[in-house]
């Protein structure tokens, strides 16, 4: 399986993919494009590092989403893509890339989805008072979190929980999580 990753930051999922697949923890899968709205981000650094092709391009130098998502899909259709994983890509995919990827894109988001969908999902839990939280892998569609639910694990917030502890807990989650994933995909043929 071909995969193109999506990050607009730290790239700390891409990192945990990459790390899965040069350890033989997920076979039979190749990351053949980091995607990223923010050319400065520290993924597309690590992904030049690991001699991953990458394009990233700025919003606004585009007059409107149709134009940049067709020269994404230019760019997935060069390097062969099958399949598309976001991994704190901070944008919402339109029909472009989600009629030309149906049912070949997820995403991973920390939270147990529906609750806490959207942007700062650990600072919503943790402003709401919850006890748990968790993080979902899930597949894409034309809403904000909203597509039907892979996976998911649990994690408890403890009472003196901070943003970073509570982070960190969730990405370590995160970083087991979708590599395993991925390898049930390709496993099952879920996936062109």
């Amino acid at each position: 399986m071909k995969i193109a990753v999506f990050a607009s930051g730290t790239g700390s999922n891409f990192a945990a993919i990459l790390k899965s697949i040069e350890t033989k923890q997920i076979t039979n899968v190749e990351i053949v494009l980091l995607v990223s709205d923010n050319p400065e981000a520290l993924a597309v650094k690590k992904a030049k590092e690991a001699l991953i092709a990458v394009f990233t391009f700025r919003a606004k130098e585009y007059p409107n989403k149709q134009a940049y998502e067709e020269e994404i899909l230019e760019k997935l259709t060069e390097s062969g893509t099958d399949f598309i994983v976001l991994a704190g890509y901070m944008r919402l995919l339109g029909s472009i890339l989600l009629h030309a990827f149906e049912g070949e894109i997820i995403n991973v988001h920390p939270s147990l989805l529906p609750a806490f969908k959207g942007k700062d999902a650990i600072g919503q839990a943790l402003g709401y008072g919850v006890k748990i939280t968790g993080i979902t892998v899930h597949y894409v569609d034309e809403g904000m979190d909203t597509g039907p639910i892979i996976a998911q694990r649990a994690i408890m917030i403890d009472p003196k929980e901070t943003r970073d502890s509570l982070m960190k807990k969730i990405q370590e989650q995160e970083h087991q999580l979708l590599p395993e994933v991925l390898q049930d995909l390709v496993n099952i043929g879920g996936y062109k």
